[in-house]
């Protein structure tokens, strides 16, 4: 009896061996040298004639013999994946968040499915925007955006003055300099608006994103802990793949 958690570990060795092995046996039945060989004997056409050894060269390699290797390799394989596959079925776990159960009896697979979500949904919330600390916001229901508070600026125009410089006398006209004077003539008042988020909000919802993650690695890491039986796969498939009719 094992556990999934190890089968699952010993899952990616048996890959890597049996494509090695695979490879292998497949490099072997390409060299025809390996598969071939003869014997030959020399005979003199009369007794007087020169007598020479007989020559042989043995077959190195065996198609039959390739697939019961191939077979005995891949069997391994096979039971291995087939044992996960079978006790992914009955694997399961709660997801628990704070003591609450979001989630009953979640098969181990759909725990994966989950995990790489809330990963992609982790970079969402991590890219959300973020009200402008500089500003104070409050939310308008009417149009379901923020909006900071008025804030009036006075709008200014040049109006053109005069200063007399000296007064006009018999002798000379009066000297008058032009010069121009900024007037208030009205006020801009300005709110901005947001569609944005508070940061706490954005705390909040990265918090509650992480402490799932947790959860459901956890509940992952549980239903990787159960029991599982052997499953034997390999022997009926290469039996009925390899095997002769008789």
């Amino acid at each position: 009896m094992a556990r999934l958690n190890q089968i699952i570990a010993v899952e990616k060795g048996v890959k890597s061996r049996t494509q090695r092995e695979l490879t292998d046996a497949y490099q072997g039945l390409q060299k025809p040298a390996l598969l071939s060989g003869l014997s030959r004997a020399y005979r003199p056409r009369d007794e007087e004639g020169e007598s020479l050894p007989p020559e042989s060269t043995k077959v190195q390699l065996k198609a039959e013999d390739v697939l019961r290797e191939v077979a005995a390799s891949l069997t391994r394989l096979f039971d291995v994946v087939a044992t996960k596959d079978w006790a992914n079925r009955a694997a399961t776990a709660d997801v628990v968040v704070d003591g609450r159960t979001l989630l009953s009896g979640v098969p181990v697979t759909y725990l994966l499915f989950l995990e790489k979500q809330l990963t992609d949904l982790r970079t969402l919330v991590d890219k959300l925007p973020v009200l402008d600390a500089g500003e104070s916001w409050s939310y308008d229901e009417s149009q379901d955006v923020w909006r900071t508070d008025p804030v009036e600026t006075a709008r200014t125009k040049k109006v053109p003055r005069s200063h007399v410089l000296y007064e006009a006398t018999k002798e000379h006209p009066a000297q008058v300099e032009m010069y121009t004077e900024d007037v208030i003539v009205g006020t801009w008042t300005k709110v901005s608006f947001s569609g944005a988020m508070p940061a706490r909000r954005v705390n909040e919802l990265r918090d509650r994103v992480e402490r799932l993650q947790a959860a459901v690695k956890f509940a992952r890491e549980e239903a990787n802990a159960a029991e599982v039986d052997d499953v034997k796969a390999g022997d009926a498939v290469f039996a009925y793949l390899f095997g002769r009719d008789n």
